[in-house]
């Protein structure tokens, strides 16, 4: 029963995780474009890059938590009951993660936005072309005082 166990807890897990990323990495793609001011080659780079490192800290803390919280399984019961405390764990450190991560990313936009609010108007563009002033005259000559 504690295979069983472990195979169901690791379908659930890695399922959840699949899942997890691929709505976080289609949601985030918005909100990473206005963090950053419309460049959306950087915001899908960010957003790889966050889909990368959430996949391997989940991944990595699922295998860790595998044998996590171990008790002996004997029946029915107790494999739903493990699996209940095991998947329960993945799922709350799956929201905790999401949480920083946008708490981080929302306080980037933020300083991104006050940053723009903050900045002098754009100079208003010329109406017209003004000649250049002609050269002035040459200064008269200095005597040398003795």
């Amino acid at each position: 029963m504690t295979v069983v166990t472990y195979v169901a807890y690791l379908l659930l897990s890695i399922g959840l995780t699949v899942w997890v990323a691929r709505t976080l990495s289609r949601a985030g793609r918005v909100f990473l474009a206005d963090v950053f001011h419309g460049n959306e080659k950087l915001g899908e780079a960010v957003n790889h890059l966050l889909v990368v490192g959430f996949y391997l800290v989940n991944l990595g803390f699922v295998a860790l938590w595998l044998r996590g919280g171990n008790r002996s399984v004997a029946d029915t019961q107790q494999v739903f009951e493990a699996l209940s405390y095991k998947v329960g764990t993945v799922l709350l450190v799956l929201g905790l993660l999401h949480l920083v991560n946008v708490y981080v990313l929302n306080r980037f936009r933020r300083g991104g936005q006050l940053r723009r609010e903050q900045r002098p108007s754009a100079p208003v563009p010329p109406h017209g072309w003004t000649p250049p002033a002609p050269p002035a005259p040459p200064a008269p000559p200095v005597a040398p005082a003795h």
